[in-house]
């Protein structure tokens, strides 16, 4: 099995704010390259347990093989982690004492330059499966998907300015000739961006992110999973989300936002009728952001933020 580098982000944030224990029941709903998963298992030693899930076959193997010196204190689920409620009510019917969430692509699928994840692999295929067992890619969405819809696409996932002229050319070029690699969709982006908004990064960076959110779905359904985890918890445990994007953060921020709500009755009314009770705490009231060394040593680590709530 080929080493694929993989640092996992606001590593000690995170398990500080996850109040790891030993003895704790945890879920880990993004493995990856199992950096989180298994600090968490070392600092719930010796009989802490966890469970994890990723999409990615290969994640599962590679986890497993890093994590084999807890064996049988872990169990690893190929499933997505919005399948939440199915795995605790499986696995874990008496609640979590602590859950992560860490979103977007972890560091060895965008080492792998096979995935298609990166702009900077110009022969790649333009892939962008997180589960080799999605039928879409991003040569599908580029290739198939109306004008209209890339440029939405393009906007709304990628906060892309210039989403209407990159769409476009897209269309015009893809009737000369299909759109399959990475350094032909780099070409088109390059050209559709005035050379003076160049500045700000890679130019292709916010396609590539529209594209990889809209090929895997990454949206959806993460307001409702993210309640149902929090909802998950024992009472004191905790969740904690690290975000890489602002509609991640957006979506995080606003679920937390709803349990953390009391009583929503006019306050004129002697008792109250709405029924609705606080569920959460929430920890950080502004997100946690990775320190200067970090940022400079794991460029992963620049848009990252963590949020952490705790069950009341």
């Amino acid at each position: 099995m080929s080493e694929l580098k993989h640092v996992p982000v606001m590593l000690r944030e995170t398990l500080k704010g996850l109040c790891v224990k030993s003895g704790g029941l945890y879920f880990d709903g993004t493995l990856g390259g199992g950096g989180h998963s298994y600090e968490i298992l070392k600092e719930s030693a010796p009989d802490g347990r966890l469970i994890a899930t990723d999409l990615d076959s290969y994640a599962i193997e590679r986890a497993s093989e890093r994590l084999k010196e807890f064996e049988g204190r872990f169990t690893l689920v190929k499933s997505n982690f919005k399948d939440f409620g199915e795995i605790k009510d499986r696995l874990a019917p008496d609640g979590f004492d602590g859950i992560l969430l860490d979103l977007g692509v972890s560091s060895f699928q965008l080492d792998d330059r096979s995935r298609g994840f990166s702009y900077l692999a110009d022969d790649e295929l333009l892939d962008m499966r997180m589960s080799r067992d999605n039928p879409l890619t991003a040569v599908t969405v580029l290739n198939e998907y109306p004008e209209k819809e890339l440029k939405r696409i393009f906007a709304e996932y990628g906060e892309e300015k210039f989403a209407d002229r990159i769409a476009k050319k897209v269309a015009e070029e893809r009737k000369k000739t299909k759109i399959e690699r990475v350094g032909q969709l780099n070409a088109i982006i390059d050209e559709s961006i005035p050379r003076k908004f160049k500045k700000d990064g890679h130019p292709s960076r916010r396609v590539f992110q529209a594209l990889r959110i809209e090929v895997n779905g990454e949206l959806d359904g993460l307001f409702e999973t993210v309640t149902q985890m929090a909802r998950g918890l024992k009472k004191g445990g905790r969740i904690a989300v690290i975000t890489f994007h602002s509609l991640e953060d957006r979506i995080v921020k606003r679920a937390f936002k709803e349990l953390e709500t009391d009583c929503i009755c006019d306050k004129s009314l002697p008792v109250c009728v709405c029924g609705r009770k606080k569920e959460i705490e929430i920890i950080t009231a502004h997100p946690i952001t990775a320190g200067e060394e970090e940022r400079q040593t794991n460029s992963r680590a620049k848009s990252a933020k963590l949020r952490i709530a705790e069950k009341v």
